[in-house]
């Protein structure tokens, strides 16, 4: 499970509005159409899909299209939006819960989309976990989660994530949307870490690459030493 996004040097991804064309240079861009092209599948929340109708395709990179995947628990993704419409359908996976209305999965559905109806999780939200067995279960094996930040923050908060690609430019906005929200955390020892960590500049950008590391794996690893 990798997640990648841009944000500014103060830590935000998009204005107040929720405008986030273009934090990056054009050439982070590229960066993430290789990271799409590398992952077997690529994830957003369905506010993504809402305010930036992004394609999820490679298209500056060389490789297949990978899984489209929208977690919306009650099924706003409207059939117009570019993940659903013109025949991109069929290689897009809808993870809903119960308030999905029926005709709305069906309509879906009959465009050629799957949907995954699957229980809430903290907060009536998709239950991620679950989420990702089933998503095994259909052979999906890397996932490259793209935002936003409701669905970043809620994968870190349950420990799902095992790698970060921050594309962070220099830029500030003060005000905006943050990248990640509150995760729990109120004692400094008890932070998320990066380790194996890699800075790259990218077109005037500076890309931070690096394994995920939670509380629990520096006990254990604590423990045996």
């Amino acid at each position: 499970m990798t997640v990648s996004y841009a944000q500014t040097l103060d830590g935000r991804l998009a204005t107040l509005d929720g405008s986030s064309q273009w934090i990056s240079a054009p050439d982070s861009l590229c960066f993430s159409h290789e990271l799409r092209a590398s992952h077997d599948a690529v994830m957003v929340g369905v506010g993504t899909v809402i305010r930036d109708d992004p394609r999820l395709t490679v298209r500056l990179a060389r490789g297949e299209n990978p899984l489209r995947i929208v977690v919306d628990s009650s099924l706003r993704t409207p059939t117009s939006a570019a993940v659903l419409a013109g025949g991109a359908a069929k290689g897009t996976v809808l993870a809903v819960t119960g308030r999905a209305a029926v005709a709305r999965c069906g309509e879906a559905e009959s465009l050629g989309a799957t949907v995954l109806r699957l229980p809430p999780g903290p907060g009536g939200g998709v239950d991620l976990g679950a989420l990702l067995r089933r998503l095994d279960g259909l052979g999906v094996r890397s996932v490259m989660v793209e935002g936003g930040a409701t669905l970043i923050t809620a994968l870190l908060r349950e420990e799902l994530v095992d790698r970060l690609a921050v594309c962070v430019a220099p830029k500030i906005l003060g005000a905006g949307i943050e990248a990640v929200g509150d995760l729990g955390i109120r004692d400094l020892a008890r932070s998320i870490s990066l380790t194996d960590v890699t800075f790259t500049p990218r077109g005037g950008d500076l890309l931070l690459d690096g394994r995920v590391e939670y509380p629990a794996d520096r006990d254990e690893v604590s423990r045996a030493g």
